[in-house]
């Protein structure tokens, strides 16, 4: 906080909903200009990044980068928008099981990869949840949304599991593409990366 207020700039953006809470107040407290940037889902990311390039006197950046995301996203529609729909489990981590509730903006990924969140009813950004509650909900994909060289680890817990539908359709999925979790533009890259990889798996799966 000290080095912010020492570079004396002129706004600062800021993302509401995260774990950030108590620096926005501080940030108000000292009267600091605030720019508050949110899109709850991807299709108002553009619109967000057209709003920040007016800010910063980068209009002509902010709309090659906008357009190329309207784009992208049009193409993951054209793809996936047919698709059956299925349910996944998106463990973001393990020990306790932590996953994202349906506001959050992974959930809206799922919705572009033709999936559904299994606990898109949660509120909750980022719910902890039992083992218990995702064998009552048996998700069709399990997806360990892991740090580097975490993911079988954690899929390897579920396949005590044998009933479940994921695990015996071979349905476990092993995504280590930290983009997926960033507030930002290059979540719609991790959003492309997330959908290949729910593809391949709803391939190969097991009957």
């Amino acid at each position: 906080m000290e080095r912010l207020v020492a570079l004396r700039p002129d706004v600062v953006v800021v993302w509401e909903g995260g774990g950030n809470v108590a620096q926005i107040e501080k940030l108000e407290q000292i009267r600091m200009p605030l720019y508050r940037h949110k899109a709850e889902t991807l299709s108002r990311m553009p619109a967000s990044l057209r709003r920040l390039g007016e800010l910063t006197g980068t209009r002509e950046q902010a709309e090659r980068s906008a357009a190329d995301i309207e784009a992208r996203l049009a193409k993951l529609t054209r793809r996936f928008g047919g698709s059956e729909r299925f349910t996944v489990l998106l463990e973001v981590w393990n020990r306790p099981i932590y996953t994202v509730g349906g506001t959050h903006l992974m959930s809206d990924s799922l919705r572009l990869c033709g999936a559904r969140n299994v606990f898109d009813d949660l509120r909750d950004l980022g719910p902890a949840v039992d083992v218990e509650a995702v064998i009552a909900r048996d998700p069709d994909v399990i997806v360990a949304v892991a740090p580097p060289g975490s993911a079988r680890e954690w899929l390897a817990d579920w396949k005590r599991f044998s009933t479940m539908r994921a695990v015996r359709g071979g349905r476990l999925v092993a995504f280590e593409d930290s983009r997926l979790s960033r507030l930002g533009p290059s979540a719609v890259a991790g959003t492309e990366a997330l959908c290949e990889a729910l593809d391949t798996a709803r391939r190969a799966a097991k009957p």
